[in-house]
């Protein structure tokens, strides 16, 4: 059997039962709202209806070029940075980077880096988050770390990646692209 419910105006909608054996239960929730479709074309699920843990949006950067670490303080990797604009004060944004190698030719040099996050750097106790070190000449390592970070706020963050060498110059991303995301998690 079928419920026809007509319109105020015009129209109407017709709940139709499915064709199965046994009994269907529709519940209704007690508050007032949108009934989203399939097929429906700009509409979405709000955002504060998601449940915790839910990727709100993701931001990326990638970049393919060289860069020579130089400095034994903690430097800009220029192309390595990406916007993110939280939606919650309460999100957390998710961070990672991978992809890329460094290349030393002097032996027993180290590179450090981090993740800064405007003018903060997100390094816990010391001032980097991951090390690489340079055992060898011409020695190729992939580069991944990530970090889960708490802003706290709804202004626009610039997330950056940061590096330093402990002696000589050392290559940051020389042989593959690096790629650095964002993701805005719910909280």
């Amino acid at each position: 059997m079928s419920i026809v419910l007509v319109g105020s105006t015009s129209g109407s909608v017709t709940l139709q039962e499915p064709a199965v054996a046994g009994t269907t239960v529709l519940t209704l929730p007690a508050v007032s709202g949108t009934v989203l479709t399939t097929g429906s074309s700009g509409q979405s699920i709000p955002r504060a209806a998601l449940p915790t843990g839910s990727v709100l949006q993701v931001a990326s950067a990638t970049d393919s070029t060289t860069a020579v670490v130089s400095s034994t303080s903690l430097v800009s990797i220029s192309g390595l940075s990406l916007s993110i604009t939280p939606t919650s004060s309460s999100s957390k944004i998710l961070l990672w980077l991978s992809g890329g190698d460094f290349i030393t030719n002097a032996p027993g040099k180290n590179l450090y880096t981090t993740f800064y996050r405007d003018s903060t750097n997100l390094a816990t106790g010391v001032d980097f988050l991951s090390r690489y070190n340079g055992v060898a000449s011409e020695l190729f390592l992939p580069h991944s770390m990530m970090i889960y970070d708490s802003p706290a706020t709804t202004s626009s963050i610039t997330y950056s990646v940061y590096a330093k060498i402990s002696g000589n110059s050392v290559y940051f991303s020389s042989q593959t692209a690096v790629t650095m995301i964002a993701m805005e998690i719910s909280a």
